[in-house]
């Protein structure tokens, strides 16, 4: 099983979700830990496909940016509403 790594921006970004979000995120969090492609997180990867992000859906409209690292980690970058998350990644 792979470990998961936060970073600051993620856990600083967390913390702002609305709670009932927040309860969301742990569930899908736990069923990625078990498998990160499970067809209810849609999981997909983002363009440029160079830059290896990827997300997960917390629901319709939040998502969890995610990278695989080495060493069978995966870090996870940030998390919020869909339409910031990609302006976000835009910007990085």
């Amino acid at each position: 099983m792979a470990e998961i790594r936060y970073t600051e921006e993620f856990l600083r970004r967390y913390k702002e979700l609305p709670l009932s979000i927040q309860k969301k995120a742990e569930r899908r969090e736990k069923l990625f830990h078990e498998n990160p492609y499970h067809s209810s997180l849609k999981t997909e990867k983002l363009q440029p496909a160079e830059r290896e992000y990827w997300s997960f859906r917390v629901d319709r409209n939040y998502r969890i940016i995610f990278r695989f690292g080495g060493n069978n980690t995966i870090y996870f970058i940030t998390c919020g509403h869909h339409n910031w998350i990609y302006r976000y990644l835009l910007s990085h």
